[in-house]
């Protein structure tokens, strides 16, 4: 078994033949490949699970390379992730516009394999030494936090950090309210969430990870209503229609969902044929990218 074989790259690209070869190749080298064939799956493939690089096609239908790579960026929860363009477009232009939009690295099609894999390993290194927290950042798109035995905040993502503080008025270094921290010492990976209620909405706290002294935990912010509603207008659903699409972007499966929302699975199957069929779209990925396009519109 290779050193690579817990890193897993997603791979952008609309050519079926380059998708295979890429998978074939990185395969091979014991990487853990994803495809997505837009960019509307690559951001639905995100929300779903962080990989550990992202190799991106520049020119594809509907939003390019470049718009999806902004998008990535302009996400705190996925930001992190190094993104390296494959193109024939060789312009410096177009190497600059690679650049602008986020990308770490620009490699010209034909690839020349040797050189493929080199940038790759400088990057997904550099990568793990920016991150130290990857390995719970690789289980979870979603905001984390890592707590002490005692409740010390020890480390956040950023979208965790701005809830912590909105919510507890809690920074790095500091200790969450001692009924919480107990709560969240006693959760254990897998069991029920730890939930606080606001006026205005919920937060949630997943165990994730235990990494030596270090507890690591999923952080989620429910805001009472106004996603589904969002979701609801822009794309003519009903109530539960937005509240099933919500879950699906947020990247839970059927029966998560209906444990969520108190249905049977076959229900969630029936509110997203429903689904489908009002959004124009065919599949799961794809109603999940359109979801968090609208909420981050």
């Amino acid at each position: 078994m290779t050193e690579t074989h817990h890193t897993t790259i997603l791979v952008v690209d609309d050519a079926p033949d380059s998708l295979r070869f890429l998978t074939d190749t990185l395969e091979g080298e014991g990487y853990g490949v994803r495809i997505a064939r837009d960019g509307h799956a690559a951001l639905a493939s995100l929300a779903a699970e962080l990989p550990d690089l992202v190799l991106m096609d520049a020119v594809m239908p509907g939003i390019d390379g470049f718009e999806t790579t902004r998008r990535i960026k302009a996400d705190p929860a996925l930001a992190s992730v190094p993104v390296i363009f494959m193109t024939g477009l060789t312009e410096t232009e177009n190497v600059l516009d690679g650049l602008a939009a986020g990308g770490v690295d620009y490699v010209k099609k034909p690839i020349v394999l040797a050189e493929l894999l080199a940038r790759l390993k400088v990057h997904l290194g550099n990568a793990r030494i920016a991150a130290g927290a990857q390995s719970a950042l690789d289980s979870s798109n979603r905001p984390l936090l890592a707590l002490d035995g005692e409740g010390r905040v020890l480390w956040t993502t950023p979208k965790s950090a701005a809830i912590l503080d909105r919510r507890f008025g809690v920074a790095v270094g500091g200790q969450l309210p001692l009924a919480l921290a107990g709560q969240l010492q006693r959760l254990a990976q897998g069991e029920a969430r730890v939930k606080q209620d606001f006026a205005d909405g919920r937060v949630e706290f997943a165990a994730v990870a235990t990494k030596g002294e270090e507890r690591h935990f999923r952080l989620t912010e429910t805001l009472e209503g106004a996603d589904e509603k969002l979701l609801a207008q822009r794309h003519g659903l009903t109530e539960r229609e937005a509240e099933v699409l919500l879950w699906i972007s947020r990247g839970k499966a059927n029966r998560e969902i209906s444990e969520i929302l108190g249905i049977s699975p076959r229900t969630v199957n029936k509110h997203l044929e429903q689904i489908f069929e009002k959004m124009g779209i065919e599949n799961r990925a794809s109603a999940a990218a359109a979801a968090v396009k609208t909420l981050a519109q």
